[in-house]
């Protein structure tokens, strides 16, 4: 008699599409995705965004807080506030399962069919391609150390090789897509959180847990370094208005709590552990150089399997990157296969990081740009987490895939002014607030204290509030 117990790996399949496996370049890209190809589970989000978020930049950023003369105490309560921008990242993935769609399309309601060509070009993929080249720079300098100790000098063709090669593996996770993102991030989370796991008993064994600073900021000095702080750490969170990219694929019934509350949890854990094990570790080593630092303490056999750590965290959080790059560059109306936009944009990224390693000082411009980018990304993620408030999570998105002036959210000669405005006028308030590569108005009459993000992000917010009702009524 033939068993009746049912095969859990054949349910799974089945409820696996074929056109979204690990083994297969994922064929969609900005298009719309039907209910008949949604799978998946929002607890998946967990590991694709803990991945992410084990990374040398958090140690590099923990350790600066310190640096800058906070406390201990001081510099986790700002890691903590920081890191909860992460839950606007969790809101915003709840649009992908809503739409079908990925947040460069979602944002056609808040901008129109061509204001978000704009948006995605300069707030999708530019930023994208910047963060890209400034990781891949991270990454490959521990890749130099680990071929270093491997016993090969690294020359400029060695380094130009080891870029090459760190870019490939990237670029090919995100050409891959969706499925296989899915798939590699719970192993590579378990990896990383080993590794991590090592570093972390090093750092608490040297860690002085009473230091002090020898003279620490007071008064308007101290909120400006706190405030600065926040915005640092809150910088990261907010760089990912890309979120329902990575849920688009999920069942449009899926719990809308479940889908934020495993982004943001996925990545705000391993951000406070990290940047947190930064801080702890700026107590007894020279953070200015956290790479090298970090080594004298660590175990001697444990040296290459940290740097392969950096290298592997690098590589995840950039295969993100790059993923929602390809689709920014789709959106902006680029007629090309999404497998195709990733590998411009990585070609793009590598030739800015080796004239940035090797030839000049263009990736600490790209830096200081960045920093400056944060005037837009503030206000970018405010208007985005507002208009999906207003609409309830209600998107639809086949009419989102219309881009023909006959679309609900063609709106006027294709903008929807107010999205655009409220963008614009947010970007304009942060901007007299900054306090980063130029000081602004603000900034000066407070002292040094850089109110750009939580003003921009206000402003922006309340006048899309108030202004976007008509236009969201119209087309949800």
């Amino acid at each position: 008699m033939a068993s009746t117990i049912p095969d859990p790996g054949a349910a799974r399949a089945e409820a696996t599409p074929a056109t979204d496996r690990p083994g297969r370049i994922e064929a969609h890209g900005i298009d719309h995705i039907p209910d008949s190809e949604r799978h998946g589970h929002p607890r998946e989000l967990f590991s694709v965004w803990a991945a992410a978020n084990v990374n040398y930049l958090s140690l590099v950023i923990g350790g600066a807080l310190v640096l800058m003369g906070l406390s201990l105490g001081q510099a986790v309560g700002v890691i903590v506030v920081g890191n909860l921008f992460w839950v606007l990242t969790g809101l915003l993935a709840t649009s992908g399962p809503a739409a079908g769609a990925p947040s460069e399309v979602i944002t056609r309601a808040l901008y129109g069919v061509i204001g978000n060509r704009v948006n995605n070009a300069i707030g999708g993929w530019l930023v994208s391609v910047c963060y890209f080249a400034l990781n891949l720079a991270a990454a490959a300098t521990a890749a130099f150390a680990l071929v270093e100790k491997a016993g090969i000098t690294a020359t400029v063709p060695v380094k130009v090789v080891v870029i090459v090669l760190i870019a490939a593996l990237t670029l090919a996770i995100s050409v891959y897509g969706h499925a296989l993102i899915i798939r590699l991030y719970l192993p590579i989370t378990l990896a990383l959180a080993g590794a991590f796991t090592v570093v972390a008993l090093s750092v608490f064994r040297h860690a002085d847990f009473s230091y002090a600073p020898t003279d620490p900021p007071s008064g308007a000095g101290l909120w400006a370094v706190l405030v600065a702080g926040v915005t640092m750490i809150a910088s990261g969170p907010l760089s990912y208005t890309t979120s329902a990219d990575f849920s688009r694929y999920l069942p449009r019934t899926a719990s809308k709590k479940a889908i934020a509350g495993w982004t943001a949890l996925g990545a705000f854990v391993p951000s406070v552990i990290v940047s947190s094990l930064g801080a702890f570790a700026a107590t007894a080593v020279d953070m200015t150089d956290p790479q090298n630092a970090l080594q004298t303490i660590l175990p001697g056999w444990f040296v290459p399997v940290f740097l392969l750590a950096l290298v592997l965290g690098t590589i995840s959080i950039n295969a993100l990157t790059a993923y929602s790059a390809g689709l920014a560059l789709q959106a902006v109306g680029l007629r090309i296969r999404r497998t195709v936009s990733v590998l411009f944009d990585g070609t793009v990224a590598v030739a800015a990081t080796l004239y940035g390693l090797l030839v000049s000082n263009f990736l600490d411009t790209v830096s200081n740009a960045l920093q400056v980018i944060v005037v837009l990304i503030g206000p970018l993620m405010a208007v985005y987490a507002t208009d999906i408030l207003l609409r309830r999570n209600r998107y639809d998105g086949r009419a989102l895939s219309d881009e023909t002036p006959g679309s609900p959210f063609w709106f006027t000669g294709g903008v929807n002014r107010a999205g655009a405005l409220a963008l614009i006028v947010g970007v304009a308030a942060a901007a007299l607030c900054v306090n980063t590569v130029y000081t602004g108005p603000v900034a000066t009459a407070l002292g040094g204290v850089d109110l750009s993000l939580p003003v921009g992000m206000v402003v922006a917010s309340v006048l899309y509030a108030l202004l976007g009702r008509r236009a969201v009524a119209a087309t949800s």
